[in-house]
């Protein structure tokens, strides 16, 4: 039972210190500000939008394509 107790206790102790050890990494981070958010997003709405144009040209050629081979 001893044993059992003291297992336990190097557990917490090495997840507090692994908390603590994390929280010391998220100070080091750089969060980016809000202009810095919303032009990062906007970038990705766009391009999510261009591609998405791309495979839809792209799919109709194919579908008109294979249409005309087949009849």
């Amino acid at each position: 039972m001893v044993q059992w107790m003291q297992k336990a206790q190097e557990s917490v102790r090495h997840l507090a210190e692994f908390f603590e050890e994390s929280w010391q990494e998220l100070k080091k981070v750089h969060w980016p500000s809000r202009k810095e958010t919303y032009a990062a997003t906007l970038v990705v709405i766009v391009l999510v939008i261009l591609i998405s144009i791309y495979l839809a040209v792209v799919d109709l050629g194919l579908t008109k394509a294979i249409q005309a081979i087949i009849d």
